[in-house]
Protein backbone atom coordinates (compact mmCIF):
# COMPACT_ATOMS: atom_id res chain seq x y z
CA UNK A 1 0.00 0.00 0.00
CA UNK A 2 1.39 3.81 -1.39
CA UNK A 3 2.08 5.76 1.56
CA UNK A 4 -0.94 7.77 2.56
CA UNK A 5 1.39 11.30 2.31
CA UNK A 6 2.66 10.68 -1.18
CA UNK A 7 2.59 13.13 -3.50
CA UNK A 8 -0.44 10.49 -5.51
CA UNK A 9 -2.04 9.88 -2.11
CA UNK A 10 -2.10 14.02 -1.85
CA UNK A 11 -3.46 14.39 -5.45
CA UNK A 12 -6.30 12.02 -5.02
CA UNK A 13 -7.30 13.14 -1.93
CA UNK A 14 -7.08 16.91 -4.05
CA UNK A 15 -9.14 14.81 -6.84
CA UNK A 16 -11.78 13.90 -4.44
CA UNK A 17 -12.49 17.28 -2.42
CA UNK A 18 -12.64 18.87 -6.25
CA UNK A 19 -14.96 16.35 -7.16
CA UNK A 20 -17.32 16.82 -4.23
CA UNK A 21 -16.92 20.50 -4.64
CA UNK A 22 -18.10 20.46 -8.18
CA UNK A 23 -21.12 18.68 -7.33
CA UNK A 24 -22.17 20.76 -4.77
CA UNK A 25 -21.39 23.69 -6.71
CA UNK A 26 -23.47 21.97 -9.46
CA UNK A 27 -26.37 21.07 -6.70
CA UNK A 28 -26.92 24.40 -6.20
CA UNK A 29 -27.46 25.78 -9.38
CA UNK A 30 -29.75 23.00 -10.25
CA UNK A 31 -31.79 24.08 -6.92
CA UNK A 32 -31.20 27.97 -8.27
CA UNK A 33 -32.72 26.77 -11.79
CA UNK A 34 -35.89 25.77 -10.45
CA UNK A 35 -35.74 22.26 -12.71
CA UNK A 36 -37.20 23.41 -15.66
CA UNK A 37 -34.94 26.08 -17.41
CA UNK A 38 -32.43 26.48 -20.17
CA UNK A 39 -30.01 26.63 -17.45
CA UNK A 40 -30.74 23.35 -15.77
CA UNK A 41 -30.72 22.20 -19.74
CA UNK A 42 -27.05 23.00 -19.78
CA UNK A 43 -26.59 22.12 -16.27
CA UNK A 44 -27.68 18.48 -17.44
CA UNK A 45 -24.98 18.56 -20.13
CA UNK A 46 -22.20 19.72 -18.11
CA UNK A 47 -22.68 17.04 -15.20
CA UNK A 48 -21.35 14.29 -17.30
CA UNK A 49 -19.77 16.34 -19.13
CA UNK A 50 -17.14 17.13 -15.93
CA UNK A 51 -17.62 13.70 -15.49
CA UNK A 52 -15.34 12.90 -18.50
CA UNK A 53 -12.75 15.48 -17.89
CA UNK A 54 -12.53 14.77 -13.99
CA UNK A 55 -11.95 11.06 -15.36
CA UNK A 56 -9.69 12.15 -18.18
CA UNK A 57 -7.82 13.87 -15.66
CA UNK A 58 -7.76 11.27 -13.18
CA UNK A 59 -5.97 8.49 -15.41
CA UNK A 60 -3.88 10.57 -16.79
CA UNK A 61 -2.05 11.97 -13.37
CA UNK A 62 -2.01 8.08 -12.42
CA UNK A 63 -0.54 6.56 -14.87
CA UNK A 64 -1.82 6.93 -18.16
CA UNK A 65 -5.15 5.87 -20.08
CA UNK A 66 -3.52 2.58 -20.57
CA UNK A 67 -3.09 1.85 -17.07
CA UNK A 68 -6.35 2.62 -15.72
CA UNK A 69 -9.42 1.19 -17.91
CA UNK A 70 -11.92 1.90 -15.95
CA UNK A 71 -11.00 5.22 -15.71
CA UNK A 72 -10.51 5.59 -20.02
CA UNK A 73 -13.39 3.54 -20.47
CA UNK A 74 -15.24 6.05 -17.87
CA UNK A 75 -14.07 9.04 -20.18
CA UNK A 76 -15.72 7.31 -23.32
CA UNK A 77 -19.10 6.51 -21.71
CA UNK A 78 -19.50 9.74 -20.07
CA UNK A 79 -18.78 11.63 -23.26
CA UNK A 80 -21.47 9.56 -24.84
CA UNK A 81 -23.67 10.25 -22.22
CA UNK A 82 -22.97 13.91 -22.91
CA UNK A 83 -23.69 13.72 -26.47
CA UNK A 84 -27.02 11.67 -25.28
CA UNK A 85 -28.18 14.06 -23.09
CA UNK A 86 -27.96 16.91 -25.49
CA UNK A 87 -30.03 14.60 -27.66
CA UNK A 88 -32.16 13.80 -24.78
CA UNK A 89 -32.86 17.69 -23.54
CA UNK A 90 -34.19 18.16 -27.05
CA UNK A 91 -37.03 15.15 -26.53
CA UNK A 92 -38.16 15.05 -23.27
CA UNK A 93 -37.62 15.37 -19.79
CA UNK A 94 -38.50 11.40 -19.39
CA UNK A 95 -35.18 11.15 -21.89
CA UNK A 96 -33.26 12.67 -19.91
CA UNK A 97 -33.74 11.03 -16.67
CA UNK A 98 -33.71 7.67 -18.89
CA UNK A 99 -30.23 8.55 -20.24
CA UNK A 100 -28.73 9.66 -16.67
CA UNK A 101 -30.36 6.40 -15.78
CA UNK A 102 -28.04 4.16 -17.81
CA UNK A 103 -25.03 6.37 -17.39
CA UNK A 104 -25.46 6.18 -13.22
CA UNK A 105 -25.57 2.14 -13.47
CA UNK A 106 -22.52 2.56 -15.93
CA UNK A 107 -20.51 5.17 -14.36
CA UNK A 108 -21.26 3.36 -11.03
CA UNK A 109 -20.12 0.28 -12.28
CA UNK A 110 -16.80 1.95 -13.32
CA UNK A 111 -15.97 3.82 -10.38
CA UNK A 112 -16.63 0.43 -8.09
CA UNK A 113 -13.97 -0.87 -10.35
CA UNK A 114 -11.22 1.98 -10.03
CA UNK A 115 -12.04 1.93 -6.53
CA UNK A 116 -11.34 -1.88 -5.62
CA UNK A 117 -8.32 -1.25 -7.85
CA UNK A 118 -7.04 1.46 -5.98
CA UNK A 119 -7.99 -0.46 -2.70
CA UNK A 120 -4.55 -2.36 -3.00
CA UNK A 121 -2.35 0.70 -3.28
CA UNK A 122 -3.84 3.68 -1.76
CA UNK A 123 -6.49 1.83 0.99
CA UNK A 124 -9.25 4.14 2.37
CA UNK A 125 -11.84 3.52 -1.05
CA UNK A 126 -14.36 1.93 0.81
CA UNK A 127 -16.54 5.12 0.53
CA UNK A 128 -15.91 5.18 -3.31
CA UNK A 129 -16.86 0.81 -3.40
CA UNK A 130 -20.25 2.25 -1.84
CA UNK A 131 -20.66 4.94 -4.32
CA UNK A 132 -20.21 3.10 -7.30
CA UNK A 133 -22.62 0.41 -5.90
CA UNK A 134 -24.98 3.22 -5.07
CA UNK A 135 -24.84 4.49 -8.39
CA UNK A 136 -25.69 1.48 -9.95
CA UNK A 137 -28.90 0.96 -8.06
CA UNK A 138 -29.99 4.97 -8.35
CA UNK A 139 -29.75 4.60 -11.92
CA UNK A 140 -31.82 1.50 -11.87
CA UNK A 141 -34.42 3.86 -9.84
CA UNK A 142 -33.65 6.73 -12.60
CA UNK A 143 -34.92 4.36 -15.49
CA UNK A 144 -37.80 3.34 -13.78
CA UNK A 145 -38.57 6.77 -12.49
CA UNK A 146 -38.44 8.11 -16.78
CA UNK A 147 -41.11 4.84 -17.10
CA UNK A 148 -43.60 6.66 -15.06
CA UNK A 149 -46.47 9.46 -15.47
CA UNK A 150 -44.82 12.03 -13.50
CA UNK A 151 -43.00 14.41 -15.40
CA UNK A 152 -39.32 14.44 -14.11
CA UNK A 153 -37.04 17.44 -14.16
CA UNK A 154 -33.11 18.30 -12.98
CA UNK A 155 -33.96 18.13 -9.23
CA UNK A 156 -34.99 14.52 -9.52
CA UNK A 157 -31.00 14.18 -10.55
CA UNK A 158 -29.61 16.31 -8.21
CA UNK A 159 -29.99 13.73 -4.76
CA UNK A 160 -27.71 11.34 -6.98
CA UNK A 161 -25.49 13.99 -7.35
CA UNK A 162 -25.96 14.73 -3.51
CA UNK A 163 -24.40 11.28 -2.82
CA UNK A 164 -21.98 11.31 -5.16
CA UNK A 165 -20.94 14.72 -3.40
CA UNK A 166 -20.70 13.05 0.13
CA UNK A 167 -18.82 9.87 -1.21
CA UNK A 168 -16.15 11.94 -2.68
CA UNK A 169 -15.80 14.34 0.65
CA UNK A 170 -15.97 11.22 2.67
CA UNK A 171 -12.73 9.80 0.62
CA UNK A 172 -11.11 12.57 0.89
CA UNK A 173 -11.58 13.26 5.06
CA UNK A 174 -11.32 10.03 5.07
CA UNK A 175 -7.80 9.71 3.12
CA UNK A 176 -6.28 12.93 4.95
CA UNK A 177 -6.99 11.68 8.58
CA UNK A 178 -5.28 8.37 8.08
CA UNK A 179 -2.12 10.45 6.21
CA UNK A 180 -2.18 12.85 9.57
CA UNK A 181 -2.25 9.72 11.67
CA UNK A 182 0.57 8.51 10.11
CA UNK A 183 2.67 11.78 9.75
CA UNK A 184 1.55 11.72 13.91
CA UNK A 185 2.87 8.26 14.52
CA UNK A 186 6.57 9.04 12.39
CA UNK A 187 6.75 12.45 13.62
Amino acid sequence: MQNQSSPQSSWLRSYYFVRALFSIGWIIATILSGGHSALASVLLVIYPAWDAVANLVDARSNGGLKANPAQTFNVAVSTITTLAVIIAVLNSTYAVLAVFGVWAILSGLLQLSAAVRRWRTYGAQWAMILSGAQSTLAGGFMISQSLGTTPPSILDIAPYAGFGAFYFLLSAVWMTVAAYRKLSVQG
